[in-house]
């Protein structure tokens, strides 16, 4: 069964976590939430507990065959994490797609090589996605190589139709 690692952590956008989760189980994969520490249950803007299956200083890159970055303000407790960004790195040094919505992309600022790629977010952190180098498209989703990125909930449709077709 295909892996896909769903990276989480306190104040995550609730639906830009469940919509991607039901959405690949739904397609078959088996999803495992990635976070700073194993078992720790993080909440939501809203209070929704996730509990972490694993930490990322434990989660092998090889073992998955995408990850999906939930946005809310947890990318930015996400990227206090030195693991969870290697994670990402790692993942991205294999080509692996990832799909990013929302605030998301500030852990792929910090994960991934975007210099000259095109992407998108939410619109408050346009000047990070510049400043870092990639090209900002005010697009529901902008697919450059194995990056997908979305900007707000209302754009989660689109963002998964692209992520299950790039696992196709």
């Amino acid at each position: 069964m295909k892996k896909i690692a769903i990276l989480v952590a306190d104040l995550y956008d609730d639906k830009e976590l469940l919509y991607p989760q039901i959405r690949l189980q739904e397609a078959g994969y088996q999803i495992e939430f990635i976070g700073a520490e194993k078992g720790q249950a993080y909440r939501s803007k809203h209070g929704l507990p996730t509990v972490s299956d694993l930490a990322a200083k434990d989660a092998n890159p090889d073992d998955y065959d995408a990850l999906v970055i939930p946005g809310g303000f947890a990318p930015d407790y996400m990227r206090r994490s030195q693991a969870m960004i290697d994670f990402v790195k790692a993942i991205d040094t294999q080509k692996k797609p990832i799909a990013s919505i929302c605030h998301g992309p500030w852990m792929m600022i910090s994960g991934c090589d975007i210099k000259g790629r095109n992407m998108t977010s939410f619109f408050s952190i346009k000047d990070d996605i510049v400043n870092a180098g990639a090209h900002y498209v005010d697009a529901a989703v902008v697919v450059d190589g194995h990056y997908i990125t979305s900007r707000t909930p209302k754009d989660l449709p689109d963002l998964m139709q692209a992520l299950l077709h790039a696992l196709s």
